[in-house]
């Protein structure tokens, strides 16, 4: 296997006390060589770093020319994860969660596929880790002559748009310029959905390689779901802006812009957001969007809604 292939992997940390140990020992005791360690303190005010020096100095002392522990103020996972890029000197990203864990010597088997592949993003399975099941989350084989379709599979999720399932090359987000969302709702799909359109190789490893652990969910409030339905439309609103007068042939997302604008459109309707006033824009968008048929999140049904609501705004 090559081995100058460094890994850099991004750790947010934040408010995660409880697990940080399991997830830090998860992590650097990975069999490979070649990995730079970034956890970023965004301000947290429980004993998550306390706990996380004190176990690197116990046991990993080793690996203290490998480990950045960079300190910032506040500001949310976005902003914690681009912190980590700007001290990361890998040529691969790896972006993590630190209440969750990595399968044994799954960073070999990511830089194997990378040396084999040379891809611009390897992607693999991962578990959903429920409080009393686990339930794990196959990927399909994508070509990258089926990009538009892995795309659009992700915003709809009936792909993975996460970055925890995902190995990208750096230079794939130096290189192009990619926008990093406002909000932390829907930030990973915001992100994936630019670096594939960018990508010129993707490569799928079929192994496990990454335990995302599922809490016991309580039953959002209406506020609390409309809340977070207007930060996901949004969030896409800004995806939209920022690519729409960009030519389609150098476009990373314009495969979605229908599924966007029917979806931000729905929204508003359906959770009384009221985005139709919010953009002027968007009635006109949306009454020259396509109707998408199989696939899209939004039922037919209420993609004919709201082009024929849209023709009144």
């Amino acid at each position: 296997m090559q081995k100058d292939i460094t890994i850099s992997i991004i750790a947010p940390i934040y408010g995660v006390e409880k697990y940080i140990v399991e997830f830090a020992k998860s992590v650097l005791s990975q069999d490979y060589p070649n990995i730079e360690f970034i956890f970023v303190n965004d301000g947290t005010k429980d004993r998550s770093i306390e706990l996380l020096e004190e176990l690197i100095d116990k046991e990993y002392a080793h690996l203290r020319p490998q480990i950045k522990i960079v300190h910032k103020e506040n500001g949310g996972l976005p902003a914690a994860r681009r912190t980590g890029l700007d001290h990361a000197t890998g040529d691969y990203i790896y972006n993590v969660d630190s209440d969750d864990w990595l399968s044994e010597g799954s960073i070999s088997k990511i830089a194997k596929k990378i040396e084999e592949s040379n891809a611009d993003i390897v992607y693999f399975n991962y578990v959903k880790e429920y409080p009393t099941r686990s339930s794990v989350k196959r990927e399909r084989c994508y070509d990258i002559r089926e990009r538009k379709e892995y795309i659009r599979n992700m915003y709809n999720h009936r792909s993975f748009g996460t970055l925890c399932n995902k190995c990208i090359r750096k230079d794939l987000f130096l290189d192009n310029n990619i926008i990093v969302p406002k909000y932390g709702y829907a930030e990973d799909c915001f992100l994936t959905t630019q670096l594939v359109g960018y990508a010129k190789s993707i490569a799928y490893l079929d192994e496990v390689v990454y335990h995302y652990r599922k809490g016991s969910s309580s039953a959002m409030t209406g506020q609390q779901r409309r809340k977070r339905k207007r930060e996901y439309a949004l969030t896409f609103a800004d995806l939209y802006l920022k690519y729409k007068d960009v030519p389609t042939e150098h476009n990373p997302v314009a495969c979605i812009f229908d599924d966007i604008l029917i979806q931000i459109g729905w929204y508003s309707i359906w959770y009384r957001l009221d985005l139709f006033r919010e953009y002027t824009w968007l009635a006109k968008a949306v009454r020259g969007a396509k109707i998408r048929g199989g696939g899209s999140d939004v039922p037919i049904v209420a993609q004919i809604i709201t082009k024929f609501v849209a023709l009144f705004k």
